[in-house]
Protein backbone atom coordinates (compact mmCIF):
# COMPACT_ATOMS: atom_id res chain seq x y z
CA UNK A 1 0.00 0.00 0.00
CA UNK A 2 1.12 3.57 -0.94
CA UNK A 3 0.33 6.23 1.34
CA UNK A 4 -1.66 9.35 -0.71
CA UNK A 5 -0.92 12.28 1.26
CA UNK A 6 -2.20 14.81 -1.18
CA UNK A 7 -2.86 17.58 -0.08
CA UNK A 8 -1.17 17.53 3.29
CA UNK A 9 1.83 20.42 4.43
CA UNK A 10 4.91 18.52 5.84
CA UNK A 11 7.89 20.11 7.43
CA UNK A 12 11.16 18.45 7.34
CA UNK A 13 13.81 19.73 9.86
CA UNK A 14 17.54 19.06 8.67
CA UNK A 15 16.17 18.66 5.10
CA UNK A 16 19.02 20.03 2.92
CA UNK A 17 20.72 16.63 2.83
CA UNK A 18 20.99 12.79 3.62
CA UNK A 19 18.06 11.71 5.53
CA UNK A 20 16.11 14.66 5.75
CA UNK A 21 16.48 15.37 2.03
CA UNK A 22 15.25 11.51 1.10
CA UNK A 23 12.39 11.87 3.93
CA UNK A 24 11.37 14.99 1.50
CA UNK A 25 11.60 14.03 -1.43
CA UNK A 26 9.47 10.88 -0.32
CA UNK A 27 6.39 12.89 0.99
CA UNK A 28 6.34 14.72 -2.36
CA UNK A 29 6.33 11.52 -4.19
CA UNK A 30 3.53 10.73 -1.93
CA UNK A 31 1.18 13.89 -2.50
CA UNK A 32 2.59 16.19 0.32
CA UNK A 33 3.81 19.71 -0.58
CA UNK A 34 6.95 19.87 2.05
CA UNK A 35 8.87 22.78 3.80
CA UNK A 36 12.31 22.10 3.76
CA UNK A 37 14.43 22.93 6.90
CA UNK A 38 17.83 23.79 6.50
CA UNK A 39 20.39 25.53 9.14
CA UNK A 40 23.42 26.37 6.78
CA UNK A 41 23.38 24.84 3.60
CA UNK A 42 20.82 26.97 1.56
CA UNK A 43 21.83 25.81 -2.16
CA UNK A 44 21.01 22.62 -1.68
CA UNK A 45 18.01 23.25 0.51
CA UNK A 46 16.80 25.04 -2.69
CA UNK A 47 17.35 22.22 -4.75
CA UNK A 48 16.11 19.84 -2.82
CA UNK A 49 12.82 22.34 -2.81
CA UNK A 50 13.52 22.83 -6.89
CA UNK A 51 13.12 18.99 -7.19
CA UNK A 52 9.76 18.55 -4.86
CA UNK A 53 8.84 21.46 -7.44
CA UNK A 54 9.66 19.20 -10.15
CA UNK A 55 7.43 16.26 -9.00
CA UNK A 56 4.48 19.07 -9.10
CA UNK A 57 4.43 19.68 -5.96
CA UNK A 58 4.54 23.07 -3.92
CA UNK A 59 7.72 23.54 -1.99
CA UNK A 60 10.10 26.59 -0.44
CA UNK A 61 13.12 26.19 1.68
CA UNK A 62 13.20 27.85 4.87
CA UNK A 63 16.37 28.44 6.81
CA UNK A 64 16.10 28.52 10.90
CA UNK A 65 17.71 26.85 13.86
CA UNK A 66 15.68 24.86 14.86
CA UNK A 67 17.36 24.63 18.43
CA UNK A 68 16.57 28.07 18.84
CA UNK A 69 12.37 28.63 20.02
CA UNK A 70 12.38 32.29 17.91
CA UNK A 71 13.76 30.92 14.98
CA UNK A 72 11.26 27.88 15.01
CA UNK A 73 8.09 30.20 15.93
CA UNK A 74 9.16 32.33 12.43
CA UNK A 75 9.92 29.00 10.40
CA UNK A 76 6.50 27.63 11.29
CA UNK A 77 4.84 30.97 10.60
CA UNK A 78 6.12 30.78 7.32
CA UNK A 79 5.47 27.33 6.53
CA UNK A 80 1.59 28.60 7.22
CA UNK A 81 1.44 31.65 5.11
CA UNK A 82 2.98 30.30 2.18
CA UNK A 83 1.96 26.04 1.97
CA UNK A 84 -0.50 26.16 5.11
CA UNK A 85 -0.97 24.47 8.47
CA UNK A 86 1.53 22.14 9.07
CA UNK A 87 -0.35 18.33 9.05
CA UNK A 88 3.15 16.59 8.69
CA UNK A 89 6.32 17.31 11.12
CA UNK A 90 9.25 15.11 10.33
CA UNK A 91 12.04 15.87 13.27
CA UNK A 92 15.19 14.99 11.81
CA UNK A 93 16.91 17.88 12.12
CA UNK A 94 20.60 16.11 14.03
CA UNK A 95 24.27 16.81 15.09
CA UNK A 96 26.40 13.81 15.84
CA UNK A 97 29.74 15.34 17.49
CA UNK A 98 31.74 12.14 17.57
CA UNK A 99 33.46 12.23 21.33
CA UNK A 100 35.39 9.59 23.86
CA UNK A 101 34.53 10.11 27.16
CA UNK A 102 38.46 11.69 27.96
CA UNK A 103 37.21 14.38 24.85
CA UNK A 104 33.49 14.78 25.86
CA UNK A 105 32.32 18.67 27.66
CA UNK A 106 29.86 20.34 28.79
CA UNK A 107 29.45 22.66 25.46
CA UNK A 108 29.17 19.56 23.51
CA UNK A 109 26.68 17.36 25.64
CA UNK A 110 24.94 20.92 25.83
CA UNK A 111 25.03 21.49 21.85
CA UNK A 112 23.60 17.72 21.14
CA UNK A 113 20.99 17.94 23.22
CA UNK A 114 19.67 21.35 22.04
CA UNK A 115 20.04 20.33 18.22
CA UNK A 116 18.77 16.42 18.85
CA UNK A 117 16.05 16.99 21.22
CA UNK A 118 15.56 20.49 22.56
CA UNK A 119 14.52 21.12 18.62
CA UNK A 120 12.08 17.95 18.43
CA UNK A 121 10.71 19.63 21.75
CA UNK A 122 10.30 23.50 20.08
CA UNK A 123 9.39 22.15 16.13
CA UNK A 124 6.12 19.65 18.13
CA UNK A 125 5.28 22.39 20.59
CA UNK A 126 4.72 24.82 17.48
CA UNK A 127 1.89 22.57 15.31
CA UNK A 128 0.50 20.33 18.10
CA UNK A 129 -2.16 22.55 18.86
CA UNK A 130 -3.32 23.71 14.81
CA UNK A 131 -3.31 19.55 14.80
CA UNK A 132 -5.09 18.96 17.36
CA UNK A 133 -7.96 21.36 15.80
CA UNK A 134 -7.98 20.14 12.83
CA UNK A 135 -8.54 16.37 14.17
CA UNK A 136 -4.95 15.34 12.18
CA UNK A 137 -1.45 15.33 12.07
CA UNK A 138 1.45 13.10 11.65
CA UNK A 139 5.03 13.38 14.10
CA UNK A 140 7.62 11.24 12.88
CA UNK A 141 10.70 11.74 15.01
CA UNK A 142 14.13 10.52 13.72
CA UNK A 143 16.14 8.66 16.31
CA UNK A 144 18.61 6.33 15.98
CA UNK A 145 19.73 2.55 17.29
CA UNK A 146 21.96 4.76 19.32
CA UNK A 147 19.09 5.15 21.89
CA UNK A 148 19.38 1.67 22.93
CA UNK A 149 22.77 0.16 21.85
CA UNK A 150 25.99 1.98 22.43
CA UNK A 151 26.83 3.39 19.41
CA UNK A 152 29.76 4.88 17.70
CA UNK A 153 28.86 8.87 18.41
CA UNK A 154 29.24 8.98 22.33
CA UNK A 155 27.26 8.96 25.39
CA UNK A 156 25.54 12.51 24.85
CA UNK A 157 24.47 11.16 21.41
CA UNK A 158 23.11 8.14 22.89
CA UNK A 159 21.26 10.37 25.39
CA UNK A 160 20.07 12.87 23.20
CA UNK A 161 18.28 10.00 20.98
CA UNK A 162 16.74 8.14 24.13
CA UNK A 163 15.32 11.64 25.41
CA UNK A 164 13.82 11.50 21.72
CA UNK A 165 12.04 8.13 22.48
CA UNK A 166 10.59 9.20 25.42
CA UNK A 167 9.67 12.50 24.05
CA UNK A 168 7.70 10.48 21.81
CA UNK A 169 5.73 8.03 23.77
CA UNK A 170 4.87 11.42 25.78
CA UNK A 171 2.86 13.34 22.92
CA UNK A 172 1.61 10.37 21.74
CA UNK A 173 -0.08 9.61 24.98
CA UNK A 174 -1.43 12.79 24.89
CA UNK A 175 -2.58 13.51 21.58
CA UNK A 176 -3.77 9.97 20.89
CA UNK A 177 -7.45 11.20 21.09
CA UNK A 178 -6.93 13.75 18.82
CA UNK A 179 -6.21 12.23 15.57
CA UNK A 180 -2.57 13.14 16.00
CA UNK A 181 0.04 10.19 15.64
CA UNK A 182 3.62 10.44 16.95
CA UNK A 183 5.89 7.77 16.15
CA UNK A 184 9.98 7.54 16.24
CA UNK A 185 12.04 5.86 13.28
CA UNK A 186 15.39 4.84 14.65
CA UNK A 187 17.86 3.92 11.77
CA UNK A 188 21.54 2.50 12.20
CA UNK A 189 24.36 2.50 10.23
CA UNK A 190 22.67 4.27 6.86
CA UNK A 191 25.06 5.57 4.09
CA UNK A 192 26.15 9.41 5.11
CA UNK A 193 29.06 11.06 5.51
CA UNK A 194 29.75 10.00 9.36
CA UNK A 195 29.49 6.15 8.02
CA UNK A 196 31.84 6.88 5.16
CA UNK A 197 35.64 6.90 7.22
CA UNK A 198 34.67 3.04 8.28
CA UNK A 199 32.27 1.59 5.66
CA UNK A 200 34.07 -1.80 5.59
CA UNK A 201 33.90 -2.28 9.09
CA UNK A 202 30.27 -0.99 9.43
CA UNK A 203 28.74 -3.54 6.60
CA UNK A 204 30.72 -6.46 8.46
CA UNK A 205 28.35 -5.87 11.44
CA UNK A 206 25.17 -6.13 9.56
CA UNK A 207 23.44 -8.80 8.97
CA UNK A 208 22.43 -7.56 5.79
CA UNK A 209 26.03 -7.48 4.62
CA UNK A 210 25.71 -3.65 3.29
CA UNK A 211 24.55 0.03 4.93
CA UNK A 212 21.12 1.40 4.81
CA UNK A 213 20.30 4.20 2.70
CA UNK A 214 18.23 6.90 2.76
CA UNK A 215 15.40 6.01 0.93
CA UNK A 216 14.77 3.36 2.97
CA UNK A 217 14.53 5.37 6.21
CA UNK A 218 12.02 7.57 4.36
CA UNK A 219 9.84 4.58 3.21
CA UNK A 220 9.24 4.09 6.66
CA UNK A 221 8.38 7.74 7.61
CA UNK A 222 6.10 7.69 4.56
CA UNK A 223 4.43 4.39 6.14
CA UNK A 224 4.07 6.11 9.30
CA UNK A 225 2.34 9.19 7.76
CA UNK A 226 0.06 7.53 6.18
CA UNK A 227 -0.88 5.34 9.31
CA UNK A 228 -3.55 6.32 11.62
CA UNK A 229 -3.03 3.42 14.20
CA UNK A 230 -0.13 3.33 14.61
CA UNK A 231 1.71 5.69 17.58
CA UNK A 232 3.64 5.57 20.11
CA UNK A 233 5.92 3.50 18.88
CA UNK A 234 9.95 3.46 17.03
CA UNK A 235 10.25 1.69 13.89
CA UNK A 236 14.05 0.00 13.87
CA UNK A 237 15.94 0.83 10.47
CA UNK A 238 18.98 -1.53 10.85
CA UNK A 239 19.41 -4.46 8.44
CA UNK A 240 19.10 -6.64 11.72
CA UNK A 241 21.89 -5.66 13.21
CA UNK A 242 19.51 -5.62 16.64
CA UNK A 243 15.92 -6.03 17.53
CA UNK A 244 13.62 -4.26 19.55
Amino acid sequence: MTANLAGRVALVTGASRGIGKSVALALAAAGADVAVNYRARADDAQAVAAAIRALGRRSVALGADVSDGAQVARMVAAVESTLGPVDILVNNAGVALRRGLEELNEADFDRTIAVNLKSAFLCTQAVWRGMRERRWGRIVNISSGAARGAGIVGAHYNASKAGMEGLTRGYAARLVKDGVTVNAVAPSLIESDMTASHRAESEARIPVGRLGTGDEVAAVVVMLAGNAYMTGQTVAVNGGLHYN
